[in-house]
């Protein structure tokens, strides 16, 4: 406030809230419910809005550090949207090298299934993850009619995933390479390489389906090759 002559004048934010949600809050390091909010400026005259003065714009408010962020504070996502990122990303890549790999060795299934569960889902079984796979392949027409579906037997492994999983792939990993650091896309690309890797070395289209999980990750080819090569060793 200042002083004009026997006047008190200032001016004064007044906010306006148009909606709200959840949000991983920077300052408080968790997830927390927000407002957003959009205000405006008034010259106020001992303490009573006259004029406008303009917007003062839109900002995130936590409500509960009450802090104020850019939207951009919204494109991270909360710890419980992060968390089923990662579970879809591992599934996602869990069906891929069993599609490239063919599924008929236990170990890869077994594999496959360790690592979903792990990732967050909990009560994945075999049995569901076979089913998405015949499911699968009946869509992208890649194996022989005569699948014995009852035996859990399914024909040759195909040269690469179909395009079904190749767009699966770009949807699951791209949004989460931009959250994660090197190390986590790293790991993320190895729980991939254990699944092809448990029933023996690299097929070919294994090894293909990898080199485009990494590249999803935003992995740089020598990345993708060190980290291939190094796992192969280590189960070797």
């Amino acid at each position: 406030m200042k002083k004009l002559g026997l006047w008190i004048w200032g001016v004064r934010t007044s906010w306006h809230t148009e909606d709200d949600g959840e949000f991983f809050c920077p300052d408080c390091g968790g997830d927390r419910s927000y407002h957003r909010r959009t205000g405006v400026r008034r010259l106020t005259v001992i303490g009573v809005p006259l004029v406008s003065r303009g917007s003062a714009g839109s900002v995130i408010e936590c409500s509960a550090c009450h802090r104020h962020y850019s939207a951009e504070a919204l494109l991270r996502p909360t710890t419980t949207r992060f968390s089923a990122m990662l579970r879809e990303a591992v599934h996602t890549i869990a069906l891929a090298v069993l599609t490239a790999g063919g599924s008929t060795g236990r170990p890869a299934r077994e594999a496959a299934v360790g690592a979903v569960r792990a990732a967050g889902f909990s009560d994945c079984t075999e049995d569901q993850l076979l089913g998405l796979l015949a499911a699968i392949v009946a869509d992208e027409g890649r194996y022989a009619a005569s699948q014995e579906l009852g035996h859990h037997s399914f024909a040759e492994p195909v040269d690469a995933c179909g395009s079904w999983l190749s767009i699966e792939l770009h949807e699951a990993l791209e949004p989460l390479a931009d959250h994660l650091a090197q190390l986590g896309r790293e790991r993320v690309l190895l729980q991939g390489a254990h699944i092809a890797l448990a029933d023996g070395p690299y097929l070919p289209a294994e090894r293909e389906v990898l080199e485009a999980v990494g590249r999803c990750l935003s992995l740089p080819i020598d990345d993708i090759d060190r980290l291939l090569a190094a796992a192969a060793a280590t189960t070797g």
